[in-house]
């Protein structure tokens, strides 16, 4: 492992946290195996990775969006801890495409186990609705869930989302953030 991360593309910082959006390059890292990928991003990365929802058929889904430069950003980021004298990766959050006509966007996020009910997830996902907010065509940002999913409510909750009704697939519900001008 090199001793220095070299972050391409967009890096955004939060408190606890360096987000590093994903390239098709540091996707293929990924995919590859935990050392390979932990060399490309320049973090541990733990040997529980990947986190839940982000197994190979959603990165490879996430690998062929990124063939589009102007899907970069509006992909996956990998959340990496900076408390620590060696960074880790400990889970993903990110959008599931560029903004559409109407000014939405859709965020999602999943944390290793281990690093769940500490506030990362909530950390990283108001992070990128603020980076989402920082463009002018986004005028909204929605998520889905299960509704027994109470933890990831709560994460949306803490980030101003609300519900407004059922989501996509059968048996999800959505909530959703208007830009303001607290945003």
């Amino acid at each position: 492992m090199t001793s220095r991360p070299r972050h391409p593309l967009r890096v955004v910082e939060s408190r606890r946290l360096t987000l590093v959006a994903a390239t098709p390059g540091l996707v293929d890292a990924d995919l590859e195996g935990r050392a390979v990928f932990s060399e490309a991003i320049g973090a541990e990365v733990p040997k529980n990775w990947p986190p839940e929802l982000y197994e190979t058929t959603a990165m490879r889904v996430a690998r062929s969006q990124l063939e589009d430069p102007a899907e970069h950003g509006w992909s996956i980021w990998y959340l990496l801890t900076r408390l620590r004298n060696v960074p880790e990766v400990i889970g993903i959050c990110g959008f599931k495409g560029k903004p559409d006509e109407a000014g939405s966007v859709e965020i999602g996020y999943s944390v290793l186990k281990q690093f769940r009910v500490q506030g990362y997830a909530t950390e990283a996902v108001t992070r990128l609705i603020t980076w989402a907010f920082s463009h002018q065509n986004v005028i909204e940002v929605t998520a889905e869930t299960l509704p027994y999913l109470q933890q990831s409510i709560r994460v949306m909750e803490k980030n101003g989302l609300t519900f407004v009704g059922r989501g996509s697939e059968h048996g999800v519900v959505r909530y959703a953030v208007q830009k303001s001008h607290n945003h």
